[in-house]
């Protein structure tokens, strides 16, 4: 298997809430390790420049709007099929839809306000991490010398 990166946003309902931590220990309990995060909130410019491929949808502006309306946390997520594991602990963009013990299904109010976001394949997940974060901010996760590192 693989080792991949992959971008995680804890969403504005989600940070209103207070459950950064719940959504973390999800990731963390479930063999996902932060190597990158802050608090942030995002001017009306990052939103759509992050979400720019969806600039001729109706949501647009509503998207927009909803990313900017309060702060934010942006994560780099690191483990095996890092991709893949986000996605399935998230659950689908319904929270109706989502499976039972997804974060979505636990804690989203609605399509709109669904507490996370990630990063879908390995080609977003690298443009994604990018917009963000500098390499320099992204920490290498120890692997016990397994990579020939001297940990």
């Amino acid at each position: 298997m693989a080792v991949e990166r992959t971008l995680s946003i804890i969403k504005p309902d989600a940070v209103a809430k207070n459950i950064i931590g719940k959504i973390v220990s999800r990731f963390e309990s479930q063999g996902l390790h932060v190597v990158a995060m802050r608090m942030q909130k995002l001017s009306a410019r990052d939103a759509e420049g992050f979400y720019a491929e969806h600039k001729e949808r109706s949501f647009f502006a509503d998207l927009v709007k909803y990313m900017t309306s309060g702060p934010v946390v942006l994560m780099v997520l690191e483990g095996e099929n890092a991709i893949a594991k986000n996605r399935e602990i998230m659950g689908a963009t319904d929270p109706k839809k989502a499976a039972e013990g997804t974060l979505r299904r636990d804690f989203a109010e609605s399509i709109e306000a669904n507490v996370v976001h990630g990063s879908d394949s390995p080609s977003s997940a690298s443009v994604e991490v990018a917009y963000f974060f500098r390499q320099s901010e992204i920490v290498k996760k120890c692997c016990g010398g397994q990579c020939g590192c001297k940990s």
